[in-house]
């Protein structure tokens, strides 16, 4: 049946009123944001991802059209940004020249580094990786350094483009929260 049951529930189950966010709520949503933000840059936890979750919760809990929209923009968002943070640095590098084969042994070097170092073990392997592969391809260090600089070059443009997909996702959930 249409309309709210005997206990002012909704026909999906849900309160009959709208809630809204509590104060408290709406700063550990900000809080949550900001360490997706610096995870982002400090590559501790998976940045972008948590700066989703938190909208995702805030909308969840908030469950109007605006919140719906700015969840469905952060989504939008985070697709994008995870593609492009691959694609375009991943095109970057081989433009300059480094090939495919060391590009891999970069991700490898960079897998196994995760496991070993944690934290900046990603990143230490994958240009670790990128520099032993072009040592031997083009036989020493002088001839190796250009392609890691590359790959180092790689990396920031990565953190960049995450870092304004997290910024952005967050200025639109600020705006909505102060728009109200």
């Amino acid at each position: 049946p249409a309309g709210p049951d005997h206990q002012g529930r909704g026909p999906a189950g849900f309160p009959d009123t709208i809630p809204c966010v509590e104060p408290l709520g709406l700063v550990l949503v900000g809080v949550a944001i900001l360490i997706g933000l610096v995870g982002i840059v400090v590559i501790v936890l998976p940045g972008l991802l948590l700066v989703w979750a938190a909208v995702a919760v805030w909308a969840l809990v908030e469950r109007t059209g605006v919140a719906w929209g700015v969840l469905g923009f952060a989504t939008v968002l985070v697709a994008i940004g995870t593609v492009a943070k691959y694609v375009l640095p991943g095109r970057r590098m081989r433009d300059a020249g480094v090939p495919g084969r060391s590009i891999f042994a970069g991700v490898a070097l960079g897998i196994v580094g995760f496991f070993v170092i944690p934290v900046v073990g990603l990143l230490i392997g994958f240009v670790l990786g990128i520099y032993l592969a072009e040592r031997i391809r083009l036989g020493g260090h002088g001839a190796a350094w250009p392609s890691t600089v590359h790959a180092l070059k790689a990396v920031g443009l990565a953190i960049l483009i995450e870092l304004l997909a997290g910024l952005l996702i967050s200025a639109s959930w600020l705006i909505a929260v102060i728009a109200g």
